[in-house]
């Protein structure tokens, strides 16, 4: 047998283990079987290439690691291969504490994207927004980058400072922010108070552990104070644990019914999950949820289910559509592989990834300045041209005008439920 053909089923035998397939595998091949072996027979006689005639000496680990990269990241922008290190690293992240600059990031149209500043973390601070195109780190540029690699980038020393170039395609403009990391510690509820004329209102930063518990004591809370209306707001919510999301909207709807369904590949890996208890509001109480491109994930679920079953109304701008589950899988050399592994869909059967969720009310951030966009993909290209980079000292805005048309919109809610419905108290 020919060296290519040794490698080539020493390249398939590694796989079906790795993949963990009985030998009915080897025996009873389908035709989607057929396919993998022919594809697996071109793979092989690359590298049997490659480690032949290329110029160079060869790592056949770092070549299949290689490979198993490209595979990855053909699939999704949130599928990714980890080498053993990459995944001690990410271990680390997140059992332990490190310097951030307080953002949530995604790959979006290829390009690294901010998904949200946390409310009052470094980066919230300085004025980074939701939809900023994250183009350069300390003066590399972010073309290709893995969304591992932008967060090794990222993060460092608390104390320690790093420049990002920003593309802000609202206003078609670049600049450089310098940032100072620090650690990030995320309050879940913020700013819970009754605003005026007994409107609740309370912010959800991030669905952690304890904010449904939190959650519930706010509510109570504002209802003790008076609360007869609520505004939720969900704006540069980046989600979080999926539990924490149902739990919350389960605690908003009072109908028998689906909050949020997972469809995987198989059947049984699919996941639904049910109405449990009853609503901690009257269901003729007004809600209004506000909502804007960085609200993602489980602050979709939330606002979506609120939306379908028409129990609040929907103001701001189009969520940030992220619907999907991943889910770390080690393998056997310490390595791992980050797959998607399953979409959210809402009750109504709709998925929002890749989509988001339009408002009942679109009302979006006042922004003066706006000029002509660029395709957000040919934005390395005008970079390359144009090294002109400003510097950004922010003023932050506090006017918030999005918050006071959701004020306006209950006013206008309560005067009809007053008029038209009986109001429990």
């Amino acid at each position: 047998m020919s060296r290519r053909k040794i490698l080539l089923w020493v390249i398939i035998v590694g796989l079906v283990a790795s993949l963990g397939l009985s030998s009915a595998f080897c025996l009873q091949k389908t035709e989607k079987e057929e396919d993998i072996y022919k594809s697996l027979e071109l793979f092989g006689d690359a590298i049997s290439l490659i480690q032949q005639k290329y110029v160079g000496e060869v790592d056949a680990k770092e070549l299949i690691y290689g490979a198993l990269r490209g595979m990855l990241s053909s699939l999704d922008p949130y599928s990714q291969f980890l080498d053993p290190d990459e995944y001690k690293d990410m271990q680390v992240q997140t059992e332990g504490e490190f310097g951030g600059l307080g953002i949530k990031i995604a790959i979006k149209d290829t390009i690294l994207t901010v998904i949200t500043p946390l409310d009052g973390t470094p980066a919230d601070k300085k004025g980074i927004k939701a939809g900023d195109r994250i183009i350069k780190i300390d003066g590399e540029s972010t073309e290709g980058i893995t969304l591992l690699g932008a967060v090794k980038k990222l993060r460092g020393e608390p104390g320690s400072k790093v420049t990002i170039t920003i593309y802000r395609e609202s206003e078609n403009k670049i600049f450089d922010v310098t940032i100072v990391r620090d650690i990030i510690k995320i309050e879940s509820l913020k700013g819970v108070r009754i605003i005026e004329d007994n409107i609740g209102y309370i912010r959800l930063v991030e669905l952690q552990e304890q904010t449904p518990k939190d959650f519930k004591e706010a509510i109570l809370k504002l209802r003790d104070e008076g609360m007869d209306s609520l505004i939720l707001d969900l704006r540069n919510n980046p989600g979080g644990l999926l539990e924490s999301a149902v739990e919350i909207a389960d605690m908003l709807i009072d109908e028998d019914g689906i909050l949020v369904s997972t469809k995987a590949q198989s059947k049984n890996r699919s996941l639904t999950f049910k109405t449990k208890q009853k609503a901690i509001l009257p269901s003729e109480m007004p809600i209004v949820v506000i909502v804007n491109g960085g609200s993602a994930s489980g602050a979709e679920i939330i606002a979506g289910a609120l939306q379908d079953y028409k129990r609040a109304v929907l103001l701001g701008e189009k969520t940030f559509g992220k619907g999907s589950v991943q889910t770390v899988i080690p393998l056997t050399d310490g390595s791992a592989v980050r797959l998607t592994t399953s979409k959210y869909f809402l009750p109504s059967g709709r998925s929002i990834h890749e989509k988001g969720i339009t408002p009942d009310v679109v009302v979006e951030e006042k922004a003066e300045g706006v000029a002509n966009k660029e395709k957000p993909e040919r934005i390395f290209e005008e970079l390359k041209k144009d090294e002109d980079i400003e510097s950004l000292e922010e003023e932050i805005d506090e006017h918030d005008y999005q918050l006071m048309r959701a004020i306006d919109l209950i006013k206008g809610l309560k005067v009809y439920s007053k008029r038209y419905l009986k109001v429990e108290r």
